[in-house]
């Protein structure tokens, strides 16, 4: 049995493998390790994402053809793909508002810091994520560039901006999930080559959801590993100040 790494040691091990052996996994350390991805930092908590694991052999093959057929995705023993779920911000936000008044009638959290969140939750998220064919994205561009002449102010507000926000806190929770996957000793290999359409139509998963990225997950081959891991040199990307 693999004795369970650090998380610097979980984050040298881990690479994109591309070709998986035919040992199984477990599928419910695999869920575990999904546990751990909807802890990551995400934008207000709104955790506009979804987790599809996928081990059924059917299923497999299908999204194997989705994914290009890449070796990756072919010799996967599961597959996990992340999805952004934006079309659910009315939903999360309402979720956190009701989950911190029940709070606050424990006597967990203050009466200010209720308030506080009432009015984030019901007011300035709501201001954020509404629009209607991208016309209100644009007004409130307009309007948050005028108030940033004279004070420091949020500047990306348009449908566009949150959609990223959106895809930076789905890429969170996968990277969770894959150095955890590292920590047990099992291999995973991100995709974000893969037609998404079909992806979504395999998965039956709603139009307004988006496909953040295909994840393979096995045990690595040495033919799954294209060498050592080649990174441009630290002082080229790290500043001091």
């Amino acid at each position: 049995m693999n004795k369970e790494k650090t998380a610097s040691e979980a984050i040298k091990f881990r690479r994109s493998v591309r070709v998986f052996s035919d040992e199984d996994l477990d599928s419910k350390k695999v869920e575990n390790c999904l546990r751990n991805a909807t802890l990551a930092p995400n934008s207000s908590n709104l955790q506009l994402w979804q987790f599809i694991h996928v081990a059924n052999k059917n299923i497999l093959k299908k999204l194997s053809k989705a994914c290009l057929n890449q070796s990756a995705a072919k010799t996967a023993n599961q597959l996990v793909i992340i999805v952004v779920r934006k079309d659910l911000w009315r939903d999360r936000a309402n979720w956190n508002a009701d989950t911190i008044l029940k709070q606050s009638k424990e006597n967990q959290i203050s009466h200010k810091r209720l308030n506080q969140a009432q009015k984030y939750y019901k007011k300035i998220i709501p201001t954020l994520y509404f629009d209607f064919l991208g016309v209100f994205g644009i007004v409130k561009n307009i309007i948050f560039q005028l108030i940033g002449l004279f004070m420091p102010t949020v500047r990306q507000v348009s449908s566009t901006d949150t959609r990223i926000v959106a895809h930076k806190s789905a890429g969170l929770a996968a990277q969770n999930f894959m150095i955890s996957m590292a920590g047990i000793g099992y291999d995973t290999c991100p995709m974000e080559g893969s037609d998404t359409l079909l992806v979504k139509k395999i998965l039956n998963l709603p139009s307004k959801s988006e496909i953040n990225m295909v994840i393979g997950c096995g045990i690595r081959t040495e033919k799954g590993i294209y060498g050592e891991q080649l990174r441009v040199p630290f002082k080229d990307v790290y500043s001091y100040i």
